[in-house]
């Protein structure tokens, strides 16, 4: 019994791999996940996609929780029904989308509980937003509208009917622009990971 014990805790400790940071600030976000700062770099040499925008997504989609996924519909008010939607991961990624990403960049092992992945992600379709759209990479605004209605929502415009939506982009291009300015001040030491 002791032995299943500690399996199970050991097990459990593997599988939690997101500690606690201030989601707000770029430093303390880099300083616990040192990795996320190398892989957000890496997108943004890719793509052309800011680290601040990638992040300012990703906390608004899933605030920074690997395995986040849309609350449940209630059936009779308290029996769990289906899901608004497939969106999952860090980037909240539908499941079409994830998969057409998967086959664009040849990328077949990619997992949305996967930080690096959910970086390559968003830059791969920030970087096709700017090529269908015409949309600068650094339009925070924009790109959000883009990246939760798809891009043919955003075509027709469908976010002009949803002022939610419109104060949550605002709220996503005023989080890059904090982490922006953070980024400046950080205090990273010389031999570490960055």
């Amino acid at each position: 019994m002791i032995k299943f014990l500690l399996i199970f805790f050991l097990f459990l400790a593997g599988c939690v791999t997101d500690r606690s940071f201030n989601q707000s600030n770029i430093c303390d976000i880099f300083k616990t996940n040192p990795k996320w700062k190398l892989y957000t770099e890496n997108t943004k040499e890719k793509w052309g996609v800011p680290v601040s925008l990638q992040l300012s997504f990703i906390k608004q989609e899933s605030s920074f929780q690997r395995t986040a996924r849309p609350p449940r519909k209630k059936v009779l008010g308290f029996i769990p029904g289906l899901r608004a939607s497939s969106a999952y991961g860090y980037s909240q990624a539908l499941d079409g989308t994830w998969e057409e990403y998967k086959i664009s960049t040849g990328n077949s092992n990619a997992d949305r509980k996967n930080f690096e992945d959910a970086s390559d992600f968003i830059g791969w379709y920030i970087d096709g937003s700017y090529r269908l759209l015409k949309l600068n990479k650094s339009d925070v605004y924009n790109h959000y509208l883009a990246y939760h209605e798809g891009r043919g929502g955003y075509q027709k415009k469908s976010f002009n009917k949803k002022k939610w939506l419109l104060d949550v982009a605002k709220k996503v291009e005023r989080q890059a622009k904090e982490y922006s300015s953070q980024i400046k001040k950080c205090n990273f030491h010389k031999n570490s990971v960055f």
